[in-house]
Parts: C-alpha cells; sequence; structure tokens
C-alpha cells in the first residue's frame, strides 16, 4: 500500500508504529512500513481488513481528523464485524460522525453508527446497555454539536440523584454544587467534546444547564436537547414525568444500564417500562448496546461478559427445577 503523503502516513502508523501493532495484534497479519509504503502479509481476507482499516484511516487524516488508538480499535471491529451487521453499515469510510469545534467523534461499532443515525433521525432515543459503550459520551457529543451549529438554544443535563442514599437537601453547596457529583460523567464528556471555556460560559449564562429530575416537574423544554442519564434508576411515574417534557424543537436522550439500578428492593424501573411500551412508536428510536459495544479497556467487555453469565446461571436453575 501507498499513502501520498508522507507526514499523514507518519500519523498513520501511530508513536512507535503502535498503531500498526495493533492490527496486527488484532487481525493476524505482519506489517512492514517504509516511509509511505506499508507491505502486509498475512491470509488474504485478514490482509483485506487490515487494508480496508488503513485505508478509513487515511482518508480521516486528509480530512484533517486526528486518530487515536481507539479509532484504530473502532476502525477494526466494524471491519471484523458479522455479517449481519456489515449489511446494515455504509461501509468505513461513511460512518457516522458528530464534530465539535474541539474534536470530530466517529462510530467505533455497528451499533454505535445506528446510535448517531438514529439521533438525527429521531426527537427521542433510548440508549441502553453496559458501561463503556459510549452511550453517554455520543449523546453529549451530538448535543454538542447541536449547540454549535445553533440548532438549539439549550443543552439540559439531567440525571437522579440516588446512588449516594442521600436527599439533595442535606448535600452542602448550591444547587450545582450538589447535584456535581452525580453528574461527572456529564461534565467530562463536555470538557472532553468543548473547550472549557465555552462550557463554563455556557453554565453562567443558562446556555447548558444541570437540572436534577425532580426539578424537572411542571417544565416544557422547547428548543433544547434535553440528556437523562443513568435513567434505570428512575421510577416509572418520574419517567413519564420527563418524556412529557418535550417541546418543540427539541430533541431528548435517554440513556441507562437495566442491570445496574438502584432503586429500592421492589421498585420498577422506569427506563424497562418506557422502552418496553414505547416500542414500535413512530419518532423513537432505541438502541440496544451489548457487551460487544464495550470500548474502553478490553477488560471491561470481560468483566460485563462474566456478570452476564453469573445472572444466567440462577435463572437456567431456576427453569430446570421449578418448570416456570
Amino acid at each position: 500500500m501507498t499513502f501520498e503523503d508522507n507526514r499523514l502516513a507518519s500519523d498513520l502508523y501511530g508513536q512507535y508504529d503502535q498503531n500498526l501493532a495493533l492490527i496486527e495484534q488484532r487481525l493476524g497479519v505482519e506489517t512492514s512500513a517504509r516511509g509511505n509504503h506499508v507491505t502486509l502479509r498475512g491470509a488474504p481476507e485478514a490482509c483485506a481488513d487490515a487494508a480496508e482499516v488503513l485505508e478509513s484511516l487515511y482518508r480521516r487524516l486528509v480530512r484533517g481528523q486526528q486518530i487515536t488508538l481507539g479509532d484504530v480499535d473502532g476502525a477494526i471491529r466494524v471491519a471484523t464485524a458479522l455479517p449481519d451487521q456489515q449489511d446494515n453499515l455504509p461501509g468505513l469510510s461513511a460512518l457516522a460522525q458528530v464534530s465539535t469545534r474541539k474534536r470530530t467523534v466517529t462510530a467505533r461499532t455497528p451499533r454505535q453508527d445506528l446510535y448517531l443515525r438514529a439521533l438525527a433521525d429521531n426527537d427521542l432515543v433510548f440508549a441502553t446497555g453496559p458501561a463503556g459503550t459510549g452511550k453517554t459520551y455520543l449523546a453529549v457529543a451530538y448535543a454538542a454539536s447541536m449547540i454549535e451549529r445553533g440548532q438549539i438554544d439549550r443543552l439540559i443535563l439531567s440525571r437522579p440523584a440516588v446512588e449516594a442514599g442521600e436527599r439533595l437537601g442535606f448535600l452542602p453547596g448550591d444547587m450545582r454544587e450538589k447535584v456535581d457529583p452525580y453528574l461527572r460523567p456529564l461534565y467530562d464528556a463536555l470538557y472532553d467534546l468543548m473547550p472549557p471555556e465555552k462550557v463554563e460560559k455556557g453554565m453562567q449564562t443558562g446556555v447548558i444547564e444541570i437540572a436534577p429530575l425532580a426539578f424537572m416537574r411542571g417544565r416544557t423544554l422547547s428548543h433544547a436537547a434535553v440528556i437523562l442519564d443513568e435513567a434505570q434508576n428512575c421510577t416509572p411515574m418520574q419517567m413519564k414525568m420527563f418524556l412529557t417534557r418535550l417541546g418543540d424543537g427539541s430533541k431528548m436522550i435517554v440513556t441507562g444500564d437495566p442491570s445496574q439500578v438502584d432503586l429500592p428492593p421492589g421498585q420498577r424501573s422506569g427506563l424497562s417500562e418506557a422502552t418496553s411500551l414505547l416500542k414500535g412508536v413512530d419518532g423513537i428510536g432505541q438502541i440496544a448496546f451489548g457487551e460487544a459495544d464495550v470500548v474502553r479497556n478490553p477488560l471491561v467487555a470481560r468483566i460485563v461478559r462474566a456478570y452476564e453469565a453469573a445472572e444466567a446461571k440462577p435463572a437456567s436453575r431456576g427453569i430446570d427445577g421449578d418448570g416456570a
């Protein structure tokens, strides 16, 4: 393979050729790079996948985008996706992207591609699945891009504050200080996607608003992107209240992991009920991420897999023993 720009070819290979090393490890090929030339050796199918990954990443560099080791991993994931998932993909070079002034985020799995497209096509999107699948980060990225393009007037971040087992009134500080610990993942994503000064100014002017779920009642949210994170900890009544706040020109994104409910024993999760009741409703998108979509440290995927296997065992024993 030959790449026209030597400087971009160096960026493609990565520091100390780390990108090529990852491709070798994941695809079982051998790579040899000299200047702007790369030679691939291995099974024909593996070499074809490696060539597709390198070509797609090089095209991103030509467009002025930066690539990270995570982007290389994502390109490999998509190139080696199962055939039934590949049928729904536009190809590596046309994967869904969302851009802010600070960075461009590209889908790293087939379901992430579907997620970003669902956000563009629907006013309400549910994203469920385990930690590390990018459901919250991509929601914030999409909302941040909308606010930078002037498509919305406000970005509203909300999350049920139940993890600490304390009422907000007993926590010190003003409202923002009370809910900051609960909304830290959303803040982290915002600062990663937007310049810090823009985030701070947005919070001061109300363009970026932190709204505890309990304070959403009675509001109509128009011309805004509204993100509800950790929605598995909403009760059915809270979820209905939240969903009916949707106003004109707004987009709602609801994320959560149904396997990590922190509600009191016996209390139903509003997220599971809502995704069941609203399945197939026009204008509502639903994306269910799985263990294969975890894009954090590979160890996270193995942890998720182990927990899912452990949770499946009691269920199977109950079926065999009770005939239920």
